[in-house]
């Protein structure tokens, strides 16, 4: 592994959640294909993997857990919704980096985003929210933060507010060649499921989009 991202933690994020990770993988010179060869094979081979009766009963307890978190800021959280399609259809086609990002909640449990490496402005922190501060989501939407939220800022800006999405500026094209994956914990999730969620993106970038691992880290 070669590059490292510039990551921290705000004391006011490690003061209410001291103990709660996050995770970060950053792969490198990546193509964003459509439908590479052999990745139907190995989408299902790991939909097979998930849908094991022990192993979907492990993956639901850990979704109702950011199900609670989220409720808890009045959000909505979208992974009972996406696990009940990926059992129902099997993972969504959208592009390879969008596809790993899928793959990688649906598997682990988890709550991952994908971004454009190259979009961010500086170095990243997690952090809590102020009351009112602004992030400008996907597609346009205006999202607007409540005291304490937990947000993953760079140097400009809020680029996530994890339970409102992330944000247009770091999103992933078809030109994105440098992606970087990463992981929410919340209260009552391991690090171990961070690092498995992330491993599959990780696995999924180099094997089918020619990407290097560059690093893959739980904090």
């Amino acid at each position: 592994m070669g590059m490292t991202v510039d990551f921290s933690k705000s004391s006011a994020y490690l003061d209410l959640y001291p103990d709660v990770p996050f995770g970060l993988t950053l792969v490198t010179g990546c193509t964003n294909h459509q439908n590479p060869a052999g990745f139907d094979q190995y989408k299902r081979k790991h939909l097979r993997k998930m849908r094991k009766r022990e192993t979907l009963l492990e993956i639901k307890e850990r979704i109702d857990i950011y199900d609670r978190f989220f409720t808890s800021f009045g959000h909505e959280c979208p992974l009972p919704a996406h696990l009940k399609r990926t059992i129902n259809s099997g993972f969504p086609r959208y592009n390879l980096m969008v596809d790993a990002h899928f793959m990688a909640e649906m598997c682990a449990g988890i709550l991952v985003a994908v971004t454009d490496y190259r979009k961010f402005e500086g170095g990243l922190m997690l952090d809590l929210a102020r009351e009112g501060e602004s992030c400008r989501g996907m597609g346009g939407r205006e999202f607007r933060t409540k005291e304490g939220e937990i947000v993953f800022r760079d140097e400009k800006e809020i680029v996530c507010i994890l339970c409102q999405g992330a944000d247009e500026k770091t999103r992933v094209r078809d030109t994105t060649r440098d992606v970087l994956f990463y992981a929410y914990g919340v209260p009552g999730i391991d690090r171990r499921f961070l690092e498995m969620g992330l491993n599959i993106a990780a696995e999924t970038m180099t094997e089918f989009g020619e990407g290097t691992l560059q690093s893959l880290g739980i904090y």
